[in-house]
């Protein structure tokens, strides 16, 4: 097969191994910047062109597409989609989990466990805000912001509403949740393929830190999930949309709940916590559905 892997720098780890799992199982695989492709739409023969180069014959194509440049690398995707080459994820299914107030409303629509979520435009709404999702401590998260970038965690209402209130001048976009204290500043992350969860890691937050990711200074550590976290992680995945995701957790006190639903996970942490060569199941996945036309939306998302 004829794998392109869209991703900015083929340096990274989680590129590097899929592209070494890819090659190891006797596939061609180019890694394409995103932003250096360019499209000609046209409803006769639609292209997509890198440095160039018309790019033909490709089986599949695995998005490594960063939040930062979500607009642009889903519109290239969407263009494969067109040309009838099989995406890992679908352009659609990408944009749905990016938006996070939106992947919010389609998880609660599905009965999926979530935290006590506010959303609000008026400062004037701030106390009832509060009040709504069990008062403080309360978490404040920038609708836009990536890993653990633009979330506060304020103690008191004061802090709560001097925070909102400051994000709402600004003219940010946000939400208010529940803070899950009996979690201890853990979370859990679920990789999931097709549908089955592959792999799961505890991420433990450093002391001090409410924000467990391991860029932040976190740990991870292999755990044993319950059928409950496996199945909330499947049907999460499930309603997204999306075939290969991190799902992440938090055990709360009402049952597992759903904090992000990630379209392009990191391999490095979860597979030194768990030995697991996840690159390879990946790369598995798209051998055994990877066919023509076999997109859902075909590039109507």
């Amino acid at each position: 097969m004829k794998i392109a892997v869209l991703s900015r720098n083929p340096k990274l780890y989680s590129t590097q191994r899929l592209v070494d799992a890819a090659t190891q199982r006797g596939h061609e695989v180019h890694v394409l910047d995103v932003l250096r492709c360019y499209m000609n739409i046209t409803s006769l023969k639609p292209e997509v062109h890198y440095k160039g180069e018309n790019l033909t014959g490709f089986d599949a194509v695995i998005p490594r597409i960063g939040a930062s440049v979500t607009f642009y690398g889903t519109a290239v995707l969407r263009q494969f989609e067109m040309m009838n080459v099989y995406p890992l994820n679908e352009s659609v299914a990408i944009s749905r989990s990016r938006d996070k107030l939106r992947a919010l409303q389609l998880l609660s629509r599905k009965g999926i466990g979530l935290p006590v979520t506010g959303f609000a435009h008026r400062p004037d709404d701030v106390e009832d805000l509060i009040k709504m999702v069990g008062g403080a401590p309360l978490v404040i998260k920038l609708l836009e912001g990536t890993q653990g970038i633009g979330v506060v965690l304020a103690e008191t209402t004061g802090a709560a509403e001097s925070v909102i209130e400051a994000f709402m001048g600004m003219k940010a976009n946000i939400l208010v949740q529940e803070f899950i204290k009996e979690a201890g500043g853990a979370d859990i992350r679920c990789l999931v393929v097709g549908d089955k969860v592959v792999a799961a890691m505890k991420r433990q937050s450093k002391e001090g830190e409410f924000r467990s990711n391991l860029h932040r200074g976190g740990t991870a550590n292999l755990i044993r999930i319950t059928p409950q976290e496996r199945s909330t992680a499947v049907r999460a995945a499930r309603t997204m949309g999306l075939n290969v995701c991190g799902v992440d957790l938090l055990r709360s006190n009402h049952g597992p709940v759903v904090m992000e639903v990630n379209s392009s996970p990191g391999l490095e942490g979860i597979e030194m916590a768990t030995n697991k060569d996840i690159a390879s199941m990946i790369i598995e996945f798209v051998e055994k559905h990877a066919k023509a036309g076999k997109t859902k939306t075909r590039g109507r998302g």
